[in-house]
């Protein structure tokens, strides 16, 4: 774990420990929220320990943008492989670009944080290009626009893929994608009901909305769940509203054996169990054993009962008992486009390479737990994607290959945002109305 810096000039420790975790994202491709728990941050206050998470998050949203800047601020490009100069400065665009930061220390603190990250030969530079940014701000940003990246702050491949599969849509996506999303929870309509809750809210002053789903509210602004009332209670989850619909797609009925292959951390696992009364028997797998830890965590808060399993979906041969399941839910293992929001890594670790694998790795997936569906039982497909590669044209593939599946196209009480786009399922875009990009085929095995 590395240790907080030395704090030099005021701010320049935060400042270096972002550009640390940005530059294990670019360099060594982590995931951001690893690179972040993989920070000393305890000497740190609670304001300074947020400010860290910011800048990191930040300025891994506008990276792609602060590249193309750079290439015009910078004199001769930074030496490949020097990642961690490239993230200081990355830091230090996204404070002097995003109008939520205070920006009247930005460049000193960054250029402190040069010397606190053993790169005293760089201050120069990181104060000229921060300077120059400070000076030409509005033309630099015009000219950074003429390419893909720095328009839209995404790569060039996905930025080229939205416009194909969403002609009609692909800017407000790459738009929302660069906005931090809103925290959405999940009313436990098994223990309270959506009025109480909102009640609550009021009562401890936290400003919030009701979605158009009945468990849905959405928070003003968000905040660590310990000051939610009620959610150490179990009486609500952390759940984007897009993700909600799978439970309620799935609709099982209690006393049902379900399925739930790729469940960790265990929201839809959880919400599937709340649907039911807690009456399912429900099998929640997960491949990774330490994920799968926080759907037993989650399981024991909500006051739910299911059974956990670290094993891989696309062997049933290891793991199934050959009884058959009612309902079973495959969240599969994607791109993760739909969540670039949340997850501005993505942007960083995703190439265009790895899409064409997670479509097969998805196809495999269905093949592969098709025959534990009983025949008259229901199989959901689910991506946190907004790539037809993986969505539609993933379900369309199977569908043609299996005579006795049939896609279920109607269902009662759908929102307007979850909309069918052409070829099987409905697919949320990030942003309408303020959700996640998650992509739903509902299947049906017919009898023989």
């Amino acid at each position: 774990m590395a240790r907080a810096p030395a704090r030099g000039a005021p701010g320049a420790a935060t400042r270096a420990l972002a550009a640390r975790a940005v530059e294990q994202v670019i360099g060594a491709g982590r995931i951001l929220d690893e690179a972040l728990a993989g920070l000393d941050l305890a000497a740190l206050s609670g304001p300074d320990r947020a400010q860290v998470r910011a800048l990191a998050y930040g300025a891994l949203r506008g990276h792609h943008r602060h590249r193309a800047l750079l290439r015009l601020i910078l004199d001769r490009p930074l030496p490949t492989g020097d990642r961690r100069v490239e993230a200081l400065l990355s830091v230090g665009c996204f404070q002097l670009l995003d109008e939520a930061q205070p920006d009247y220390a930005a460049v000193s603190a960054t250029v402190a944080a040069a010397r606190v990250l053993g790169l005293p030969r760089v201050a120069g530079l990181v104060n000229a290009a921060l300077r120059r940014l400070q000076r030409e701000r509005d033309a630099l940003l015009a000219r950074a626009a003429e390419s893909p990246e720095g328009r839209w702050s995404h790569p060039a491949w996905l930025v080229a893929r939205l416009r194909a599969d969403w002609p009609g849509e692909w800017q407000p996506v790459l738009e929302a994608n660069q906005r931090p999303p809103p925290l959405w929870l999940r009313v436990n309509l098994a223990r309270t009901s959506r009025e109480a809750f909102s009640a609550g809210l009021a009562a401890a002053g936290i400003a919030h909305a009701a979605g158009d789903l009945p468990e849905a509210v959405r928070l003003d602004e968000a905040r660590a769940v310990a000051e939610i009332p009620g959610f150490a209670a179990g009486e609500a989850s952390v759940q984007d509203l897009a993700a909600q619909l799978a439970a309620r797609l799935l609709a099982p009925r209690p006393g049902e054996r379900v399925l739930d292959a790729c469940a960790a951390p265990g929201g839809k696992a959880t919400h599937l169990l709340e649907l039911a009364g807690g009456d399912l028997d429900l099998l929640a797998m997960d491949v990774d054993a330490t994920r799968l830890r926080r759907v037993d965590e989650n399981l024991a808060r909500l006051g739910l009962a299911a059974r956990t399993l670290a094993a891989d979906a696309a062997r049933p041969a290891d793991w199934w008992d050959g009884r058959p399941f009612d309902r079973v839910l495959v969240d599969a293992p994607c791109s993760g486009t739909g969540v670039v929001r949340r997850h501005p890594d993505i942007k960083a670790l995703r190439r265009e390479t790895d899409i064409a694998p997670f479509a097969q790795r998805q196809l495999a997936l269905l093949e592969a737990l098709w025959p534990t569906l009983r025949p008259g039982g229901h199989l959901l497909y689910a991506t946190c994607s907004v790539l037809r590669e993986e969505n539609a044209g993933v379900a369309a593939r199977f569908l043609a290959t299996h005579p006795d599946a049939r896609e279920v196209q109607q269902v009662d009480g759908l929102p307007a945002w979850a909309a069918a786009r052409g070829g099987p399922g409905w697919q949320a875009l990030p942003g309408t109305p303020d959700t996640d990009g998650l992509y739903y085929a509902l299947m049906a095995r017919q009898p023989a």
